[in-house]
């Protein structure tokens, strides 16, 4: 196996983290090689590309014999989605809010209002 264990999820996000500061499609060579992590087996890169390709995170197209893979959304659109998934799965969504907002810093819960009354 490769270096050092992740937490579940970990390698999905730093290869996410890759390709959107390249902001170009990548092959898994290159991905593997931006990761810069010499105990990372490439295959496990191919994998983990493959798995978010499947989820629907990434696009893919031809790149001579090997694909590139290119993110589908913005870091933003990503982890704004996955806070309203998060927020469909509870019970009870108002006690779910409260304690989203309960645990911001006064910056961004100072952003969360300003964005919420220019909505108004």
């Amino acid at each position: 196996m490769g270096g050092r264990r992740r937490e579940h999820g970990a390698l999905e996000a730093e290869v996410m983290a890759v390709l959107w500061a390249e902001a170009r499609p990548m092959t898994a060579t290159e991905v593997h090689e931006a990761l810069g992590d010499p105990g990372l087996v490439y295959k496990t890169v191919l994998t983990v590309l493959g798995r978010l390709h499947a989820k629907g995170l990434l696009d893919r197209e031809r790149s001579g014999r090997a694909h590139a893979y290119v993110p589908r959304r913005g870091p933003a659109d990503e982890v704004a989605s996955q806070m309203n998934q998060a927020l469909a799965r509870g019970a009870d969504r108002m006690a779910v809010l409260q304690h989203f907002v309960a645990g911001l810093d006064p910056e961004d819960e100072r952003a969360l209002r300003d964005l919420l009354d220019a909505g108004e």
